[in-house]
């Protein structure tokens, strides 16, 4: 049977079991209001594979002071992609080093400044749709002094964007919302403004991203007779574009069942006006083909407003409303924006980059070793469907993954690190990574755990058994024990990856990923892998010193070297978000203790990694502390804005941050196996926190 915790739980001494949460309130209470201009709040509508960005306005009217001082407003489609020429035929292996390790050389593309290393890394790269803005009537722009009395809500019961202001005295609201079936964005703008021709809607579409720029990239408005925007409709209600560049190519339609009127002052923009009135209500829908009929705003809204009611009622929720402790309403927030904010972003046909669809990072690629910080928690709290989007990307990149196996003497498949839609990987030390190999295999059994059925098997079996193969194939006999490495880059990025062997938390998840592999074998009736049981119950010991884990057995400095000890302590991962294999927990404990009291939190710390050493608390029974850590004030990354967002170092937006929070209170609230028999078993039982939680699935 599906092993889900179904019951509301409480945990206080005192208090019985509660009615069901109301989730509507629980929602509503964490809907973003906003009184005045916040450029670290923007607020955002999407449906997981389209999203739209606004300031205060509820449009894109003032691009320039958000992206230069906060977050960038844009608007993105997961299937929106660019590349440039390659008229020299760059491949991969243009950028090949050999490295050799036990007794072979093997070519990794590594080589990050030549001209073909360099096309490689940025492309292709995600192309941004188009920008909408409000005007005034006579095209000029608005000043940011000129929106007053400001009053801005996001409902998320509805996914309903509502901006009321004034401008010139005179009253304006916008009302933004997003189809939850069709890249499609509903708006209607009501002012008298609009009625005696003194505001309107421009939109423009960008011809990309400086993609010079690595983090955060501006809008591309250069080279305008490098790209193409041909209007092929044009009447009272629809205007209809096809937007080109180089063999890049999207639709647009904006459809006003009212009427509009179009013009176009420059190439790529267009000013709107409504054809009368003081309403103009029109719907923007974007599609890489063809579009074909499109609702109209008033279906948006009710479309959305059900679909987000039936999220919400859906899978997991937990309520922290009844607690004493000063901390319990930001976490609850926290936590109800986090699912806002991934549902909108992390539903689409390719697994998301770690800014979403909000900003650009790393070109828009797919950090692999981020899937299972970013997809996991769907799982957990019962709304599996978004880490199946993502498990579908793999199968269709399966082939891709098997050539790369093929390339570096290895069975199966192997899983590349930064990659574009088709599954290519990018140059630099992303090839090196290993830690993104065994994720395939945990996640393929979350879904399991949520769907314990032959067709769930059959459906990842391969997956599985792929991955498994490669990871088999990946390890190598010394004479007395099998080693991880060398060439590899562990997930705490800051050690020579020529020489580096045997990381802990990789050997660790290791023989985890083949454990569970032979668990679906024998599910399936077939015998065990004699080679991958040899590899499991013989690889290398996680690697300590002086009584403590260390991140690396070749260079054990990590307890040695203050300047070891910065970026993610990774072996920590062991038990956490694995269940321990290879662990010893009073080693653990103390390896907690030093990271909590000696970590350089306030170098670089990255925000995702609190929610996983609060993980680690968990399993070792100190909830106090998980809560604690959850919450941690002392580092530079672990905040949350207003709309919700985690920033971190150069990134404004950063995703893992969020959906690794969602991962951890999914693990504290729902348990897991082996977890103490009391509910919500990672939260503390008589220390001012009272928590209700419902749906939620024990995490392996």
């Amino acid at each position: 049977m599906k092993r889900t915790i179904a019951l509301v739980c409480v945990v206080a001494s005192s208090m019985a079991v509660a009615a069901p949460i109301d989730r509507r309130a629980l929602v509503g209470r964490h809907n973003p209001h906003l009184k005045a201009v916040d450029v670290w709040a923007p607020l955002s509508v999407g449906n997981g594979q389209f999203c739209f960005t606004a300031d205060v306005t509820g449009l894109q009217t003032f691009p320039d002071h958000y992206g230069s001082k906060g977050i960038a407003l844009e608007t993105q489609a997961r299937w929106s992609w660019h590349e440039d020429p390659n008229p020299n035929g760059y491949q991969l292996a243009d950028a090949n080093r050999d490295y050799t390790a036990h007794g072979k050389t093997v070519g990794y593309p590594t080589i990050m400044d030549t001209p073909a290393a360099q096309w490689l890394r940025t492309n292709p790269h995600v192309w941004p749709l188009g920008q909408l803005g409000l005007r005034r009537g006579d095209g000029s722009a608005l000043a940011l002094e000129d929106i007053r009395n400001i009053d801005q809500q996001l409902d998320m019961w509805k996914g309903v964007l509502t901006s009321r202001y004034t401008i010139d005295g005179q009253p304006v609201s916008v009302v933004t919302a997003v189809s939850p079936g069709q890249d499609t964005l509903a708006v209607r703008v009501s002012s008298p403004l609009l009625a005696n021709g003194k505001l309107l809607v421009r939109l423009a579409l960008p011809r990309g991203y400086n993609m010079a720029v690595k983090y955060n990239p501006p809008l591309d408005w250069s080279q305008p007779a490098s790209h193409t925007t041909r209007v092929t409709v044009q009447n009272l209600r629809t205007l209809a574009l096809e937007h080109t560049r180089d063999a890049a190519r999207y639709s647009v339609v904006l459809y006003s069942a009212n009427g509009i009127a179009v013009t176009t002052p420059e190439p790529h923009a267009f000013h709107i006006a409504p054809a009368r009135g003081p309403t103009l209500d029109f719907t923007l829908s974007y599609a890489p083909g063809r579009i074909g009929k499109t609702a109209d705003v008033a279906a948006v809204l009710a479309q959305s407003a059900a679909h987000w009611q039936a999220f919400w009622r859906s899978g997991a929720a937990i309520d922290f409303s009844g607690s004493t402790d000063p901390r319990a309403a930001e976490l609850e927030r926290r936590v109800v924006l986090s699912q806002y904010l991934t549902a909108i972003q992390f539903g689409g046909d390719m697994p998301p980059q770690e800014s979403g669809l909000t900003t650009t990072t790393w070109y828009g690629k797919n950090h692999t070793e981020m899937l299972w910080w970013h997809t996991a928690h769907f799982a957990l709290w019962g709304r599996p469907q978004y880490l199946e989007n993502a498990l579908r990307w793999y199968q269709k990149t399966l082939p891709v993954a098997r050539e790369i196996a093929v390339s570096r003497g290895l069975q199966g498949a192997r899983w590349p690190k930064m990659t574009s839609p088709q599954g290519r990987e990018s140059p630099g030390g992303n090839p090196l990574i290993v830690w993104n190999q065994p994720h395939v295999i945990h996640l393929a059994e979350i879904l399991y755990r949520s769907a314990p059925t032959p067709q769930t098997l059959e459906r990842y079996r391969e997956l599985v058994f792929a991955t498994a193969e490669a990871m088999a194939s990946m390890l190598h006999w010394d004479g007395s024990r099998y080693v991880l490495g060398p060439p590899l880059w562990i997930a705490q990025e800051i050690y020579d990856p020529a020489g580096s062997m045997n990381p802990g938390y990789e050997l660790s998840y290791w023989a985890t990923g083949l454990a569970i592999a032979q668990q679906w074998r024998a599910r399936l009736g077939l015998t065990p892998d004699a080679d991958w049981e040899k590899k499991r119950l013989q690889i290398s010991a996680l690697p300590q010193k002086d009584g403590k884990y260390v991140a690396l057995e070749s260079m054990p400095d990590t307890w040695d070297n203050p300047a070891s000890r910065h970026d993610h302590p990774s072996f920590l991962m062991s038990l956490g978000q694995l269940p321990g294999a290879g662990v010893d927990r009073a080693v653990m404990r103390r390896t907690l203790d030093a990271v909590l009291a000696d970590w350089d939190f306030k170098a670089k710390i990255w925000g995702w990694d609190y929610p996983m050493i609060a993980m680690t608390a968990a399993r070792l029974d100190a909830p106090q502390l998980a809560v604690d850590v959850l919450l941690k004030t002392d580092g530079p990354n672990n905040g949350y804005t207003a709309a919700g967002h985690n920033p971190n170092t150069d990134l404004p937006v950063y995703l893992p941050g969020n959906s690794a929070l969602l991962a951890a209170v999914a693990m504290m609230a729902g348990g897991w196996d082996g977890a103490p028999s009391r509910p919500a078993p990672g939260f503390p039982q008589d220390s001012g926190w009272v928590v209700r939680a419902e749906g939620f699935q024990p995490l392996p």
